[in-house]
């Protein structure tokens, strides 16, 4: 009864042998020792590219696109357990390279190696573009001239690029896993509109705002972008620093301020200044004639006029260009010429004018009686902030590094809140109680239009410094 039955065992593995062997959907190839071919299934032919009877007339070696170090070291791993497990990339006789993973398992009992192979080049394509697609946004993200961040919706930051880093004054190690609220510093007074922000995002996917950082001396202002959802659980943020253009808007601001005063400055003035002709000639016939003493009133009215008619004169310096002609002039003299003239005003407010300047200095390129206005400008200003006296300290020197004449006037009064030196030069904006704000403007379009700048320096309580620079030299 048992010997029927082992031969039907027997038979019937022999079919399931060899059933499995035929239709497995992987690639099997038994082999020798030294890597003569003894059978393949049709799956393993099918990846070889090739028929039984080819395949067997070479070693399984041959078709190893490179025998280096890591197939050797396979080799050596066969003979020591073996058994191994690996991916190599072959070379087929049509000329095509394939990645192929390997189980092979040496069984003893016959004396050679069963292989099992499958083709994962579509795998380790798909694992290559992935890599290579990470690349690229590694590089892009890295190399950005915009700031990046990476965060999820629990507000945690999943990367950030260096320039984003160097915006916020981190390291970008720091800051991983961090809360992107911490990074913004979304205190107190910014909380609303990061919290904004993120409601706007949520709901169409996109959203942005003005973020301002405040450093020692001056403010820099950021626009966030945020896209959410980029993949799943995570958000991009590109910040862009827009301080430069801010500037350069509100320069073209007061541009435009300025041709709009001026087109009207023209037509202002001349109507103003023709009633005032005739206002000033009544006035002193009414002076002659009237033989009561009203000394003290028509010498106010006077003062009063020409006071008017010195705002209508500046208006006229906005409204039409000025005939004038560069030449290179000692800074050094054109400021003595100017304090010759305000000495008399300065010593009747107890005002000392201390002037500090070198024993050689370059000629600047500039229109003499222009910079007589501006420092003239700039001098009854500094008078006029200190009532009470003081000193008035004028320093020039030369900037070598620039190449330009460095002119310094500083005063004792009290001073300029930092909100409103940005505004310094603006039509009619003043910090004085009768000003009109056209001497300052007025001065600052002269340097302007002299290829120079002014920059100016403040401590409430302290004084003032107006540092006004000209080069020496023409274009």
């Amino acid at each position: 009864m048992l010997e029927p039955q082992k031969d039907f065992l027997l038979k019937n593995n022999e079919q399931l042998f060899k059933s499995l062997f035929e239709e497995a959907i992987d690639g099997i190839v038994f082999w020798k020792h030294d890597g003569s071919i003894l059978m393949a299934n049709r799956a393993a032919l099918k990846i070889f590219e090739c028929s039984l009877e080819e395949f067997k007339n070479k070693k399984l070696w041959d078709f190893v696109f490179q025998k280096n170090a890591r197939f050797h070291q396979i080799i050596q791993e066969i003979n020591r357990s073996n058994a191994v497990r690996s991916e190599l990339l072959f070379l087929m006789p049509n000329g095509q390279r394939k990645h192929l993973e390997f189980t092979s398992k040496y069984i003893c009992a016959e004396d050679h190696h069963m292989t099992i192979f499958r083709n994962v080049s579509d795998r380790y394509q798909m694992e290559q573009t992935l890599r290579d697609s990470e690349e690229r946004f590694r590089k892009i993200f890295e190399g950005s001239f915009d700031g990046m961040i990476l965060w999820d919706w629990d507000y945690k930051i999943i990367d950030i690029n260096p320039v984003a880093a160097c915006y916020f004054e981190c390291e970008r190690e720091e800051m991983l896993n961090k809360s992107l609220q911490k990074l913004l510093h979304t205190n107190n007074k910014f909380h609303r509109e990061f919290q904004d922000h993120i409601t706007k995002l949520k709901k169409n996917g996109v959203a942005d705002y003005l973020f301002p950082i405040k450093r020692q001396n001056f403010t820099k202002y950021f626009e966030i972008t945020s896209k959410g959802n980029l993949t799943s659980n995570m958000n991009l943020t590109v910040v862009r620093d827009i301080t430069e253009k801010r500037a350069l808007q509100e320069k073209l601001r007061k541009s435009d301020t300025l041709n709009i005063v001026g087109e009207l400055a023209a037509g202002i003035a001349h109507e103003i200044r023709n009633p005032m002709t005739a206002l000033k000639g009544f006035i002193q016939l009414l002076q002659s004639s009237i033989e009561e003493d009203h000394t003290l009133y028509f010498n106010i009215i006077t003062s009063e006029l020409a006071r008017i008619e010195s705002i209508i004169t500046e208006f006229l310096v906005l409204a039409k260009p000025q005939a004038i002609q560069f030449q290179h002039q000692d800074i050094r003299k054109i400021m003595s010429d100017t304090i010759d003239l305000l000495n008399a005003q300065a010593l009747m407010h107890n005002i000392e004018i201390d002037c500090h300047y070198p024993y050689q200095l370059p000629n600047a390129f500039c229109e003499g009686n222009q910079m007589k206005q501006v420092f003239i400008n700039m001098i009854k200003n500094a008078i006029e902030v200190m009532p009470n006296g003081g000193k008035i300290e004028i320093t020039i020197r030369y900037d070598e590094r620039e190449q330009m004449i460095h002119t310094m006037i500083r005063d004792e009064g009290d001073g300029i809140p930092p909100d409103k030196i940005a505004k310094l030069g603006e039509p009619f904006y003043t910090t004085k109680e009768r000003g009109t704000g056209l001497g300052l403007m007025i001065s600052y379009k002269i340097i302007k239009e002299h290829r120079g700048r002014i920059n100016v320096e403040s401590e409430v309580g302290v004084g003032t410094t107006f540092h006004i620079y000209l080069p020496i030299q023409n274009g």
